[in-house]
């Protein structure tokens, strides 16, 4: 994805609410099923991520490769994931 859609999406999701929330037991089967859902439903999406920095940043690759979203921004616990659905 080059700059310029990333910057596009990035002013899109500017508004937006998490809509996905990780807390202590991370990333689960359940909340890799829901962020699918999200991701199908609306495209662009936050997830809130309650961890450490480092675990942060695993727990957000992780639900990249599992759901093959594309990482747009990540600013302190927020990650904005896209993730294009044809049938839209």
């Amino acid at each position: 994805m080059d700059s310029a859609s990333k910057k596009k999406l990035r002013s899109q999701a500017h508004g937006l609410k998490p809509v996905i929330m990780i807390g202590q037991a991370g990333v689960t089967e359940g909340v890799l099923a829901e962020t699918e859902i999200a991701l199908d439903h609306h495209e662009l999406i936050k997830v809130k991520i309650r961890a450490e920095r480092d675990e942060r940043n695993t727990m957000c690759e992780k639900i990249c490769t599992a759901t093959k979203a594309n990482l747009i921004q990540m600013i302190g616990q927020i990650a904005v994931l896209y993730r294009y659905n044809p049938k839209k």
